[in-house]
């Protein structure tokens, strides 16, 4: 049995049907842990998700923003723009099946040494704080108050973190971090730059670079920084390689951290 943690998939099936033949995926026996953003930008959203939904207990995922712009997008609380691939999506006779099994889908997944989540963890949060502010969020998405909370997170306010906040505000400023960091201040604050690395705004750094971050006993899996690309670390795992970019897809076998990438398959005909 094989665990593997693949990058940002984005409605790229092809290069991901390509990338699990690559490590011989055998679904009764292997596991696949996915780093968000399963949807959007790339040619084949619906397939995509039905194919992902239909491996069963073999995969394990967490929630990226391009999957809870898909939420929100069924909910009509976010209108489509041009660059966005979903309405295959919206428009399916399954799409109700596809968008609650989404819902249900967790923040973050936790075995062993590993803690994976789509984005980034803030320097003051240690792993078991981490865990327990995820399952405040993916409490309420997956019960009756999702709207709400899809709502405000589109259309309301974007409260940096503190951990007196309340409500609505306070959910939405953990979900934020957990599918949207990349760059942080050692004090935590939150930029929204998605660029390279090493051109970040003055006073941010890269959310696994923040000296003494509290999440640092753990090797934390992540995506969402194409501009990072693949980086590895002894207790990082970033591993969004650009696919929906044309670049490449990339599974890391956890149990021996061996990198495999698959060239970006998708491209019409």
């Amino acid at each position: 049995m094989a665990t593997y943690a693949i990058g940002d998939i984005q409605g790229c099936l092809k290069s991901l049907r390509r990338l699990l033949d690559h490590i011989a995926f055998d679904p009764h026996k292997d596991r696949l842990w996915l780093v968000g953003d399963l949807v959007n930008r790339g040619p084949d959203s619906l397939a995509t998700l039905r194919f992902i939904k239909s491996l069963g207990a073999s995969v394990r995922p967490v929630l990226g923003n391009h999957d809870l712009f898909l939420l929100a997008a069924a909910e009509s609380i976010v209108t489509l723009r041009p660059k966005d691939t979903i309405q295959d999506i919206l428009e399916a006779d399954d799409r109700s099946e596809l968008t609650e099994w989404l819902r249900r889908q967790p923040l973050h997944q936790r075995e062993g040494q590993f803690f994976m989540v789509h984005a980034g963890l803030l320097p003051q949060w240690t792993i078991n704080e981490a865990a327990k502010l995820a399952k405040e969020v993916e409490m309420v998405l997956a019960g009756s108050d999702y709207r709400a909370l899809l709502r405000e997170l589109f259309q309301g306010s974007t409260p940096q973190w503190d951990p007196a906040l309340k409500g609505m505000e306070r959910l939405v400023s953990i979900t934020r971090v957990f599918t949207r960091l990349r760059t942080t201040t050692e004090d935590g604050e939150m930029s929204s730059y998605s660029g390279p690395p090493d051109e970040a705004p003055a006073g941010f750094l890269p959310w696994f670079r923040v000296p003494d971050r509290r999440s640092s006993d753990a090797t934390v899996i992540t995506g969402h920084w194409a501009a990072l690309g693949l980086h590895i670390e002894p207790n990082v795992l970033a591993i969004d390689s650009g696919c929906v970019w044309g670049r490449q897809l990339t599974a890391v076998r956890l149990e021996d951290r061996t990198i495999h990438q698959v060239e970006y398959a998708d491209r019409r005909e």
